[in-house]
Formats: C-alpha cells, sequence, structure tokens
C-alpha cells in the first residue's frame, strides 16, 4: 500500500486535468452568484422604491401629505382624508373593503387588516374605508395606512346618520332600554349600538366616500381569516349574478326584534311590487313557499328569526341604493324600532334581500375559514388543509351548530348537506 495521500499519488496529467475541472467549477460557481446578486439587487431596489414612495405619500413622521380635513361634519357631507399608497391595483371591480370603527379599536383593527391583508388583499390591493362618528386620530391612521396595500380613506359620518330622529319620542325610547337593560337584553341599554345598526341598515351605502363603488366588503374588527382566498369574490358575485354573500347565518335574538316582522308585513301590503319572484320567503318563514308573480303578502306564518350573520358581507351597493330596499329601510326607521326596540342590521339586511331579491342571487362563502367571536367556522374539505390554505379546526364549527341557520339554508337552496329533517 502507498503510504502517499491520493492526490500525489496522481500523474502530473491527471493533477493538471483536476486543476482545470476544479478551475471551471470554481468560475460556474462564481458566475451563478453573480446572476442572483444582480437579481437581488433588482428585487432589493423594486422594494426600496415601493417602501419610499409610501412614505413620500404619508409624508413625514407618518403624516399624510394629501390630507384633508377630518374635523366632524355639521352640515353637509362627511369629511374624509384619503391616502394614495401608490401601489399597484390588481383588482379589477369598483369595490372596497370597508369598515366602521372607533378610535379605541385600533389594535383590534390592524390585526383584521393584517388577516385580510395577508389571506387576499395582497394580491389584489382593493381600496379601504374607515367610517368613524368621531374625527379618526392620527395615530389610527398612522398605523392603519401602513398596513394597507391600496388606497385608503378615512371619513366622519354625518350627524343626522348618528343621532337620535325628531321623530322618536326619546322619553319612550328611555323607558324602552331601561326595561330592556333591566331584563338583560343583549346590548338593550346601549344607545350607541342602536345608532351603529341604524346607520348600517340604511346610511352606510350612501356615505360620500361609498359612492364611487359598486361592491364592499365589510370587515369587523378583531376577525379572522382562516384560508387564503385566491380569486376575486367582487369579480365572482359579479360574473354569477350575485348580489349578496354571507359565511355565518344564525337565530336573532327575538326580544330586539318584536315588532319587525309586523312592520315589515305591513310594508310589504303596501308595497308588494317589490316582492321578487322566487324570493327567499321559506328561508325566513317555517312552511313558506317562495313568493309568486302576483303575490300581495306574506302569508300567515311568523319570521322565524333567521338572518345571515352581518360582521361579514360581500354584496351589491346598488342593491341596498335601489328603490326596494331604500324605500323598505325608511318606513322601518320611520316606525321607529332601530330605537323603540333594538332593531339589528343582520335581520334587517337578510329581510330585505331574502323579500326583494331573486334566492340564487344569495351566495355561501363555503371556502372561507372566518371567526368573529363568539362563532367561527371551517371549511370541511380535504383539499384545502392538505395543501395549506387553510389552516382551522374542523371540529370546531358553526355551521351544524344548533344555533345554526345554515342547515335551513342548505335545504332552500338545494345544497344536499343531509337537511331532510329540517
Amino acid at each position: 500500500m502507498d503510504p502517499k495521500p491520493l492526490w500525489h499519488r496522481l500523474d502530473m496529467g491527471s493533477r493538471i486535468s483536476t486543476r482545470f475541472f476544479t478551475r471551471r467549477l470554481s468560475l460556474r460557481v462564481l458566475g451563478l452568484l453573480s446572476i442572483c446578486v444582480v437579481l437581488y439587487n433588482v428585487a432589493y431596489s423594486t422594494e426600496l422604491r415601493r417602501r419610499l414612495e409610501k412614505v413620500q405619500a404619508l409624508g413625514g413622521a407618518g403624516q399624510p401629505r394629501y390630507r384633508t380635513d377630518t374635523a366632524e361634519p355639521k352640515n353637509g357631507p362627511s369629511g374624509s382624508a384619503c391616502y394614495d399608497t401608490a401601489f399597484g391595483r390588481n383588482g379589477t371591480e369598483k369595490a372596497t373593503l370597508v369598515m366602521l370603527v372607533r378610535n379605541s379599536e385600533l389594535y383590534g383593527a390592524l390585526s383584521s387588516i393584517r388577516m385580510v391583508e395577508d389571506r387576499f388583499n395582497r394580491k389584489f390591493h382593493y381600496p379601504w374605508t374607515f367610517l368613524n362618528d368621531k374625527p379618526f386620530t392620527d395615530e389610527f391612521i398612522k398605523y392603519t395606512s401602513g398596513l394597507a396595500s391600496g388606497p385608503v380613506e378615512y371619513a366622519v359620518v354625518p350627524e343626522d346618520d348618528w343621532s337620535v330622529p325628531d321623530h322618536v319620542n326619546e322619553t319612550t325610547m328611555r323607558a324602552e332600554m331601561l326595561r330592556m337593560a333591566k331584563e338583560e337584553i343583549i346590548y338593550g341599554g346601549s344607545l350607541s349600538y342602536r345608532h351603529m345598526c341604524r346607520f348600517n341598515s340604511g346610511f352606510f351605502y350612501n356615505q360620500e366616500v361609498m359612492r364611487k363603488y359598486d361592491w364592499y366588503w365589510r370587515v369587523e374588527p378583531g376577525i379572522e381569516l382562516y384560508c387564503d382566498i385566491n380569486y376575486d369574490p367582487f369579480t365572482f358575485m359579479r360574473e354569477n349574478k350575485k348580489i349578496y354573500g354571507f359565511v355565518i347565518s344564525m337565530y336573532e335574538f327575538k326580544d330586539t326584534i318584536t315588532t319587525l316582522w309586523d312592520r315589515t308585513r305591513q310594508f310589504v301590503a303596501e308595497n308588494s311590487q317589490f316582492l321578487h319572484a322566487n324570493n327567499s320567503l321559506d328561508f325566513l318563514v317555517d312552511g313558506a313557499q317562495p313568493s309568486k308573480p302576483g303575490d300581495r303578502h306574506l302569508g300567515s306564518g311568523n319570521y322565524n328569526l333567521c338572518h345571515f350573520w352581518s360582521n361579514f358581507e360581500i354584496a351589491s351597493l346598488e342593491f341596498y341604493r335601489g328603490e326596494a330596499y331604500s324605500r323598505y329601510f325608511e318606513f322601518l326607521d320611520s316606525a321607529g324600532g332601530f330605537f323603540y326596540e333594538r332593531w339589528g342590521d343582520a335581520p334587517v339586511h337578510s329581510i330585505g334581500v331574502g323579500l326583494f331579491a331573486p334566492k340564487d342571487s344569495i351566495h355561501h362563502f363555503a371556502d372561507f375559514g372566518y371567526s368573529h367571536a363568539p362563532c367561527s367556522r371551517c371549511p370541511q374539505d380535504d383539499e384545502s388543509h392538505a395543501t395549506g390554505r387553510c389552516m382551522c379546526n374542523r371540529g370546531q364549527n358553526f355551521d351544524t351548530d344548533g344555533y345554526s341557520c345554515l342547515p335551513r339554508w342548505w335545504k332552500v337552496a338545494g345544497i344536499n348537506k343531509g337537511t331532510e329533517s329540517i
């Protein structure tokens, strides 16, 4: 056995060949490294340029350069501020992500923005619209605009849209609020909650800042999205002639809407032309059938309290602005039930779309995983979880909870989910 190392046992020709091969390999490695450095510099320059553009748009110390007056308006349209983040816009629809939020809910708002951006909007860059009954603080504007990947607007709700109307007897209202609070009816003693429900029922879609849009996605502070949304739901809604999209359906608290259905009956009796043939009356009233052409009333059945949970909605603004829903809201508002009782925007929206729109224009986003305390839902298919698109516990799913109305919707919408016994 030759004790010399293998390298020393090679002849001169082998050494030259090996050195040549080693040199060629080194050159190739250096070439690849050079290409990587060039690509990194291009990517870094692009990202740096995007960030500098955003800083320039926001101005020094996070103060927006294009800010307009955000003082609470006394008369006329709401004050608003717009911040163009100069990011690309891939979404093609006239749509916005909208949040009604207080300054004190900043961190819940930031959590929701991050969720929606990571799961959806970083790919589409749709604008955000923030609404508040008070002027937004500089801190709120600084941090929320920093998370958004699209343009951002902030608007103050006009006083008339967030106050007790003249036709409401405030003495009666206060007495009813006190009674409901003593009976521990949820939010029964809250005036601000009543303002919120009335605003979401009949004013948000006509805010000056919303008029340029045809679609909205309602986002609440503190929500969670469990799944990546790799398509544009606004485009899906438009192309498939959908009007209203939801993720969770449940029963309303009966004591908050004691006379809502009676008022709805009265409205329909006086405005039967708005009843849509093949509507969703069978979802709203047990044992009912969808309305037919020429129907002039809702029948004798009572409202079963089922509604689409409105803290998540992707829907058409044109529907709300249309004559049927607009006149329905005006009729309800004149009755004072938003204040004498505590009518919520969820049953009002649900009854409106359920009576005045065709059933097949209502869509359940079964591919969305979503949570808003205390309820959450998780897609049940294997593919969504095996591919990593969704991350949630399939065993914690409100869809089939005893308080859920989704099985009822599956049945009336003809979706086979084993709902024959409902």
